[in-house]
């Protein structure tokens, strides 16, 4: 059966966030029309509000255009028109059932919301709607109002998405190897001593009828801030997950074998934007320098454009005609 793919989540005119870093998709509903993205720390453009969402859904749907088989919603930033998005996705999973809903509740990053506080419960009642969900650290401790410190509170975090808001697969990406992460991994996930400051894990969990099964993988940092990772990493997720005709490796279940494949090309996409931006000219890849980007914009915005993830030079890897290293998603034994 062919795949149809909604996205609905933001959209620049210059650079790759949002719904143009997920891969061209089907069809594409913007939730924003920006200049460009945020880091940039300037730009123009405006919100798409509930009444202009529903009419577009309303107008696909008259037209017969609003069967998808997977949907993916991204950064959403107003209460309305989330809860608009959230009508949406409830009528689409009553009209098919088997539909496949991957939910990035982009809310914010490193202890700080950049979405309206009203945002948060809607996600929250959202939450038993999706198959899949791809959380940052941060993101999580919102959701679920648990502060990660330790493992028995990681496992409360996971209940609670779980159990208490019945979500069967949790992602959570890019987490700084804190010291307690890093003494609690197995030998065959964590990173050489040497350089374990040196990578992020990412952490994915399935409940099933037969138990919880947890992957874990340390990736390498990349140097520099990337924008659109994030989006990347979850419509390529939504692209690998439960996939037909596909041998899962030993010990791998469907969301980390999907996991897996997102998370190397992500990577891949990154080397190949950062191995580029190093080719540029020395005054648009200055190092980040908050002084002195505040005394010249055009200094950050320089480093921002030279940043951009090159999608469009990585469709061989995108579409899986150029092999990539392989970040393969392990098994975590022990983790209960």
């Amino acid at each position: 059966m062919s795949e149809r793919i909604l996205s609905i989540q933001s959209h620049v005119a210059f650079g790759y966030v949002g719904g143009k870093a997920a891969v061209f998709p089907y069809n594409v509903v913007n939730t924003v029309n920006f200049s460009n993205h945020a880091g940039y720390r300037r730009s123009g453009g405006s919100k798409t509000n509930a009444e202009e969402l529903n009419a577009i859904f309303e107008a696909m749907e008259l037209n017969e255009l609003l069967k998808p088989t997977r949907l993916l919603t991204g950064y959403i930033p107003g209460a309305e028109a989330l809860t608009a998005v959230s009508e949406l996705a409830t009528k689409l999973k009553k009209e098919n059932s088997s539909l496949v809903y991957l939910l990035d509740p982009v809310m914010g990053d490193s202890g700080r919301l950049y979405v309206a506080p009203d945002v948060v419960p809607v996600y929250r009642a959202m939450l038993s709607l999706a198959t899949v969900i791809t959380p940052n650290w941060f993101e999580v401790e919102t959701l679920t109002e648990t502060v990660l410190h330790d493992l028995p509170s990681l496992h409360a975090a996971l209940n609670i998405l779980h159990k208490d808001h019945d979500v069967p697969n949790v992602v959570i990406s890019s987490i700084p190897l804190t010291q307690w992460l890093l003494d609690l991994l197995p030998s065959d996930i964590r990173p050489p001593a040497d350089d374990f400051d040196e990578h992020l894990l990412c952490i994915c969990s399935s409940l099933t009828g037969s138990g919880r099964f947890v992957h874990a993988c340390c990736v390498p940092t990349i140097p520099g801030y990337f924008s659109g990772v994030g989006d990347l990493f979850s419509a390529l997720l939504l692209g690998h997950f439960n996939q037909a005709n596909v041998v899962l490796p030993a010990g791998a279940t469907n969301l980390s074998y999907a996991v897996s494949q997102a998370l190397s090309k992500t990577h891949a996409v990154l080397c190949v934007t950062h191995e580029y931006s190093e080719t540029l000219p020395e005054i648009e890849r200055q190092a980040s320098d908050d002084e002195k980007d505040t005394a010249d914009p055009m200094r950050r915005i320089r480093r921002m454009r030279g940043r951009e993830l090159r999608l469009v030079q990585c469709q061989d890897i995108i579409r899986s005609a150029k092999n990539v290293p392989m970040r393969q998603m392990q098994p975590w034994i022990g983790f209960e």
